[in-house]
């Protein structure tokens, strides 16, 4: 059949066609470029792509037609009729009238791609002569796997036609081919007309499953989750692995004192509880649906016959165990309990909890919320990110009609929607202002609830909210608080919080004017067209909030060091020069304090001037004789520091600061480390300053715990910031280094033979340390251990100025310190330009992983 259809032509009067060689007709091109009305012959010309093969191919297209016909097309006519009736027995159709109009005869040159694996535009395809070969690309691999050969006689593609699905495989044709093509809406035409059809065409997919495909498809169960219900608890026997095939789930460990704790949350593709069934333990964690959840169930029986029959899905399960078992060691992580498997194409970073989130709902605290302003702006800056989708109830009930929402369509929203997640980084749902039913769906697909409300009102609690605390939604739950650019700053956060217990954290977002615009819907929708033409400043809270949620934060985190953490302010201001964004701020000791003023001003100019006239303060000596005290417990009352902070930040509470801020304090009542990231600021900067010694202890308001320096425990607290959703964290180290050249002195040492060394001019001079230096390095030993860990932590970009020369008191020399951190960090984020560090810190980790899966399954 082939030289026939390579010079096919007709010619039929009116109805008069050609193509030949040599028009370069795209081969792979979409049959829906093709499709046009019946009775015609048509081409289209379109552009070579680089995974099509090269050379001048031709797609020749034929139905039938009621024209005269010559001795060639009656060839052609009598071939397309007698598959028109081959293809009448297999989908045994009674009407053969079902057919007509539906139907289109292609034949296609060798090297023509067909159909990519993720095309949602689907035909059934029914070969006449030729062969079309199958073909399959790993998410972790570059090549394609040959799957099955599709002869004359057999159809292809009919599974992704039934089930909506994107197509799973690659068609091509690797020698001419010729084949009907019946495209989905003909399908569903057909379908209704004879329903029957459906179970003739899903048993030609059956019949090409081997035997044992079957069986585990027999074995397989198909289960909903309700959001909220658990699939399995802690201690349960385990005698199944789950696949996630949509929804999210998470998984939660319960301690011997009764605490909680995530272990681990799971996505699409997923596998949960596989290692306990592998080792046959009862079950770790307990595993409860985030949200409505499909899920297959594979029992410890066919997993174990799969094994038996396939060793080598043995050696892919230790392959992911390694991976993840590597991981944790890497980021130092404790969450070991996540006996589960994400696989290549999950998105989950054991370290960042925001990691694979994948749908986001948002919801007003009223009706004065500009939410429609809000979720355009935040789908601006999540365009940046990846491929961003926002749904509202208007467009979806302009794409599926005004009964989209109704029961008997649920099926075909719920696929369409899981198809969404997967061809796009985030989907964002706009709720209504009311519970209507689109509402209720946004809730239920929700990985994450924005609840947005306005700053400068009065803290409320809308109907919305009262809904979502009786309800079992377990999704997590973000207070978004919008102000004004000329406003005041934000105030009275921990009221808005109090009234909602179950928020799990808040940011306050500074919004442009045309949020709060007042314009028709129309007018709006327009203006965002035009600011959507230009890309998203990344400096924007709106960008801020994008990261945030898309596990891409970056994180700032300032150590201790007296005086010599002046230098952090120069670098902060390298930072802003260079452009690099800040989404979380923490810090220890002097840290807490630089950072707290940062967190505050988000402006290098403005937090100089303030950490300036700090510094002198501290130079005062009228003070310092002041505060002087009989030390039984501590040098200085304390009182003139604690005024000398409080001058600084007056009443503001931490979750007043603009940026997400926390600082590290040591509790030596429970010999613990404490993170504050609630509270009076003032009060926890202080803690986190009192250098034992001179300062007391400081209660906690909160507990009556003593809190002292931060600097005993955690003096970098990089991984703090990790474990609260940074995928980059910052820290810069300006703390004193430890004289490592010391003298051996032997097994003894006597203070007389030191003290002679050192009143001696002649004598040779020894390094030995004092009891006040042994007890300092003792207090510090814990701290370095774990700055080692953070300097080696994959995470971390580490900075440390040439400070050694300062003491901890030298705040008389600010300006000086403040140069020299500006011109090492201004050297240190060239490097990080030219080397390609600054592209990789902005750059979305995970969506680029999801968008190489999308180009595979392009290719």
């Amino acid at each position: 059949m082939g030289n026939e259809f390579n010079l096919f032509s007709v010619c039929r009067g009116p109805c008069r066609g050609h193509l030949r060689l040599g028009d370069g007709i795209q081969p792979c091109q979409s049959f829906a470029a093709l499709r046009r009305a019946p009775w015609e012959l048509r081409s289209q010309q379109v552009q070579e792509k680089r995974d099509c093969c090269r050379g001048s191919l031709a797609v020749f297209h034929y139905s039938e037609s009621p024209c005269d016909e010559t001795g060639a097309s009656r060839k052609t006519d009598s071939i397309f009729r007698a598959a028109k009736k081959d293809l009448l027995t297999l989908m045994k159709l009674d009407d053969p009238s079902l057919l007509d109009g539906r139907v289109m005869f292609l034949h296609v040159p060798a090297g023509t791609m067909v159909s990519k694996q993720g095309d949602q535009d689907v035909n059934i395809l029914f070969v006449v002569s030729g062969l079309l070969h199958v073909y399959q690309r790993k998410i972790d691999s570059q090549e394609d796997t040959c799957l099955f050969l599709t002869h004359p006689g057999e159809m292809v593609g009919q599974l992704a036609v039934l089930t909506g699905e994107p197509l799973m495989f690659t068609i091509r044709a690797n020698r001419d081919c010729s084949f009907l093509s019946i495209s989905k809406a003909h399908f569903y035409e057909i379908m209704r007309k004879q329903p029957a059809v459906v179970l003739s065409v899903a048993h030609t997919v059956v019949k090409r499953m081997s035997s044992f495909v079957r069986q585990i498809d027999f074995a397989l169960d198909w289960m909903e989750v309700e959001a909220g219900r658990a699939i399995y608890r802690q201690g349960d026997k385990s005698d199944c692995t789950y696949i996630v095939l949509s929804g999210r789930l998470r998984s939660v460990i319960r301690k011997d004192d009764g605490k909680k704790r995530l272990a681990g949350e799971y996505g699409r593709g997923d596998l949960i509880g596989v290692v306990e069934t592998l080792t046959h333990q009862a079950r770790a964690t307990t595993v409860h649906a985030v949200r409505d959840s499909e899920l297959a169930k594979l029992p410890t029986g066919a997993l174990t016959s799969i094994k038996r029959r396939y060793p080598q899905v043995v050696t892919r399960l230790i392959h992911l165990l390694g991976e993840k078992i590597l991981g944790s060691l890497q980021q130092g992580s404790a969450t070991g309990h996540q006996l589960g498997l994400h696989t290549t194409g999950s998105k989950w970073d054991s370290g960042n909890p925001a990691s694979n989130l994948s749908t986001v709902a948002a919801m007003p605290v009223s009706e004065d919320v500009p939410l429609t302003a809000f979720a355009l702006e935040l789908q601006h800056a999540l365009s940046a990110i990846g491929p961003v989708l926002l749904l509202t109830s208007e467009n979806i009930k302009q794409r599926f009609g005004s009964a989209a929402l109704d029961s008997i369509h649920e099926y075909r929203l719920s696929s369409w929607l899981g198809q969404q997640e997967d061809i796009h980084r985030i989907v964002l749902y706009q709720a209504d202002s009311t519970l209507t039913p689109w509402t209720q769906r946004c809730i239920r697909q929700a990985d994450c609830i924005l609840i947005v409300g306005l700053g400068e009102q009065e803290p409320t609690v809308g109907e919305l909210e009262r809904m979502l605390e009786s309800t079992a939604v377990r999704a997590q739950k973000q207070l978004i608080l919008l102000h004004r650019e000329e406003g005041p700053a934000p105030a009275h956060t921990v009221e808005w919080l109090n009234m909602r217990s179950w928020c799990s954290g808040h940011l306050h977002l500074c919004c442009p004017r045309r949020v709060f615009s007042r314009r028709s819907l129309p007018k709006l929708v327009e203006m965002y067209e035009r600011v959507f033409q230009r890309p998203p400043d990344r400096h924007s809270d709106f960008s801020r909030l994008a990261r945030v949620l898309t596990g891409n934060a970056i994180a700032l985190v300032l150590g201790g060091g007296g005086a010599r953490g002046c230098a952090q302010v120069g670098i902060l201001r390298a930072l802003a020069e260079c452009g690099i964004p800040v989404d979380m701020v923490g810090g220890t000791s002097i840290g807490a304090f630089m950072g707290a003023l940062y967190s505050e001003e988000r402006s290098y100019s403005q937090m100089r001037i303030r950490a300036k006239q700090w510094a002198e303060d501290m130079t005062s000596m009228v003070k310092t004789m002041l505060d002087l005290t009989y030390p039984i417990t501590s040098m200085f009352s304390g009182a003139g520091f604690n005024s000398s902070i409080c001058s600084v930040f007056k009443d503001r509470q931490i979750e007043d600061l603009w940026l997400p801020y926390f600082a590290i304090t040591t509790d030596i009542t429970a010999s613990a480390m404490r993170v504050h990231t609630d509270g009076s600021l003032w009060r926890y900067v202080r803690a986190s300053m009192s250098l034992s010694g001179y300062m007391p202890p400081l209660c906690d308001p909160k507990d009556g715990h003593l809190l002292m320096d931060g600097g005993y425990i955690n003096n970098l607290p990089a991984d703090v910031a990790r474990s609260m959703g940074a995928k980059v964290v910052i820290a810069i180290d300006v703390g004193s280094r430890d004289e490592t050249d010391l003298t051996n002195y032997g097994d003894a040492l006597s203070g007389w033979w030191l003290l002679w060394k050192r009143w001696n001019p002649l004598a040779t001079k020894v390094k030995v340390l004092n009891m006040a230096e042994i007890q300092t390095r003792l207090a510090y030993v814990c701290c370095v251990r774990q700055l080692e860990m953070v300097k080696s932590s994959g995470y971390c970009e580490y900075l440390r100025p040439p400070i050694d020369s300062y003491r901890t008191l030298d705040f008389s020399r600010f300006d000086e310190i403040c140069e020299v951190g500006y011109q090492h960090g201004r050297t240190v984020f060239d490097i990080w330009g030219q080397s390609g560090v600054l592209e990789k810190m902005l750059q979305d980790q995970q969506g680029t992983s999801k968008r190489k899966a999308c180009a595979t399954l392009l290719r």
